[in-house]
């Protein structure tokens, strides 16, 4: 082969084995960075059913097209207890969120990713109420704006505790005082949200205020990898 046949080739294997390299020891891949197999859409979520979902350049990526039609991109498999590891790269004024434990319809609990909210990195519901909360007061320190952050995501027992770390930094580590799943579900999917865009610029003509929307705007998931647990793990 001739050399500048070559370069190529050993620029992708240089790039796609630095980007594997991020995963974690220990860690099982639950995305092959070539295809969907896998995962589904959820075709219940009240936030829309036909997100559009496509893998490039070895990322998952999320975008509303048309825009209104965002969803829930959700693993093929429940997991109880387990870490996850994953990088995100999300585009300035998007919402949507990393889902754990996560129902068919999108119940779950949720690690919220919303930069121009200043909440990326907090816990929270989807659809359903958590009892305690948890804020990622300490993400500027560490977050790389417009690049890819790592998440590392720990979820054990049945009363789960929920423990993040954003770019190998811990943010929080609570202990929920109840199961706040309406059936006391102990395991659910992965789930990957792509909730709204909007672009905080004026519309011609708008006189109320209101903003253009973006619908091209994209959620990026990369390096997704999950490590089970046994459920007596006290760390």
């Amino acid at each position: 082969m001739q050399l500048k046949h070559l370069l190529p080739v050993l620029l992708f294997t240089f790039i796609y084995t630095a980007a594997a390299a991020q995963i974690p020891e220990g860690f099982k891949p639950i995305f092959d960075g070539e295809n969907l197999e896998g995962w589904h859409i959820s075709r219940t979520t009240h936030q829309g059913t036909t997100p559009d979902v496509r893998v490039e350049n070895g990322a998952i990526v999320l975008r509303q097209n048309p825009y209104g039609q965002g969803g829930v991109l959700l693993s093929d498999k429940k997991y109880k207890n387990f870490e996850l590891y994953v990088e995100a790269k999300i585009d300035s004024f998007t919402n949507g969120g990393i889902f754990i434990r996560s129902s068919e319809s999108g119940i779950a609990y949720q690690i919220e990713l919303d930069d121009a909210a200043g909440s990326t990195g907090h816990l929270l519901g989807e659809r359903m109420q958590v009892s305690e909360p948890a804020r990622a007061t300490d993400r500027e320190k560490v977050w790389k704006p417009n690049d890819w952050n790592s998440f590392r995501i720990r979820m054990v027992g049945e009363v789960p505790r929920v423990t993040l770390w954003i770019n190998g930094v811990q943010m929080w580590d609570v202990q929920q005082p109840r199961n706040d799943f309406t059936a006391g579900a102990t395991e659910g999917m992965i789930g990957f949200q792509s909730h709204w865009t909007s672009l905080y610029s004026p519309v011609a003509g708008d006189c109320c205020g209101l903003n253009s929307w973006a619908p091209g705007a994209a959620h990026r998931f990369r390096n997704i990898a999950i490590r089970e647990l046994d459920e007596n793990l006290k760390e």
